[in-house]
C-alpha cells in the first residue's frame, strides 16, 4: 500500500533480545496508533555492530564512557 513504511535503527551490540523485541512491539503498536499504519504496512530492522565501529563525541564507542547502560 502507500504506507509501506521500513525503519532501520542502528545501534551499538548488547542489548537483549528482549528488549529489542519490547522495541519492536512498542513500534508497531505506537505506529499503528498515532500515525494509523497498519502493521502490515511496517518492517522494522535493527541493525547491530560493535562499539568500536561507532565513532561519536570525538571518541569510537568502545572508548567513550557513557551516561546510559547499553547493556539492558
Amino acid at each position: 500500500s502507500e504506507q509501506y513504511t521500513i525503519i532501520e535503527i542502528m545501534m551499538m551490540e548488547g542489548r537483549t533480545t528482549e528488549t529489542k523485541k519490547e522495541m519492536i512491539y512498542s513500534l508497531f503498536q505506537n505506529i499503528k496508533q498515532k500515525l494509523n499504519i497498519e502493521n502490515n504496512d511496517l518492517e522494522i530492522c535493527i541493525i547491530e555492530s560493535s562499539a568500536s565501529k561507532w565513532g561519536f563525541r570525538g571518541m569510537t564507542g568502545d572508548e567513550i564512557k557513557l551516561s546510559y547502560k547499553v547493556e539492558v
